[in-house]
């Protein structure tokens, strides 16, 4: 919980700096997310991975198949998702529109190289109890380019 508050709200935090957007409240509430939401859903998103492919033989599908469903994971509705957060906590309701599903859809698209190279990484190199410490540090490296995606491509 705590390493899920302390990486997410660094990522964010470099983020709201370089756009000029930082705010002591909205650092809190990405810490209060990373704790609590993220550090729930991701590690059980993982346990599901390693449960779904335990049975998989093929050693490349079973690599396959896991940065893959870990990519999945990570889709435009979850960036979506972090994107409205920061929106809100940034208090800035005006910008709640469907222009964060494409920022969202935008972002997602770009990075897949990155993503699927950064899921791979985490979901055949670290052991299951540091995937969620590998992967809050890869989306704290990301939650700097969601944030600066949410206002190239939103327009905000």
């Amino acid at each position: 919980m705590r390493n899920g508050a302390i990486i997410y709200a660094a990522g964010d935090t470099t983020a709201a700096l370089i756009l000029g957007q930082f705010s002591p409240l909205r650092t809190l509430g990405i810490m209060l997310i990373g704790a609590t939401i993220y550090a729930f859903e991701i590690p059980t998103c993982f346990h599901y991975i390693d449960r779904y492919t335990a049975k998989i033989e093929n050693r490349i599908r079973h690599a396959l198949s896991r940065t893959l469903l870990a990519f999945l994971y990570f889709n435009p509705l979850w960036i979506a998702r972090h994107i409205l957060f920061i929106t809100i906590l940034n208090g800035d309701w005006s910008a709640i529109n469907s222009g964060l599903l494409k920022a969202a859809l935008l972002s997602w698209l770009l990075n897949i190289p990155l993503s699927l190279t950064g899921n791979a990484i985490i979901q055949l190199k670290l052991p299951l109890k540091w995937r969620f410490i590998g992967s809050a540090i890869f989306s704290g490296l990301m939650a700097i380019y969601y944030a600066l995606s949410g206002v190239w491509f939103n327009g905000g």
